[in-house]
């Protein structure tokens, strides 16, 4: 069983999505700041990509807080990742 970490820290979250490739996130029309999602990859027509700083603005407004895991349990770099509420 592999372990989940959770954090708010904006350098590690950033740092964490960037060594994978990753890019921040929101889907298109949402309303009220956006869903933040990250994305990997080729673009996916679903999501826009937006700023760091526009996308850590919606983060700390909605109190999120980002669930992520380093590994899989084969040991491969694992890009899941999960926005939840702060507690």
């Amino acid at each position: 069983m592999t372990a989940s970490h959770t954090t708010t820290d904006h350098s590690k979250i950033q740092k964490w999505v960037e060594a994978r490739n990753g890019r921040p996130s929101r889907v298109k029309g949402a309303k009220e700041g956006g869903v933040l999602r990250i994305d990997f990859g080729a673009p996916e027509e679903t999501l826009e990509e937006i700023s760091w700083d526009e996308f850590f603005q919606i983060f700390d407004e909605n109190a999120l807080a980002f669930l992520y895991q380093d590994r899989t349990e084969s040991g491969d770099t694992s890009r899941f990742n999960k926005f939840v509420n702060r507690p």
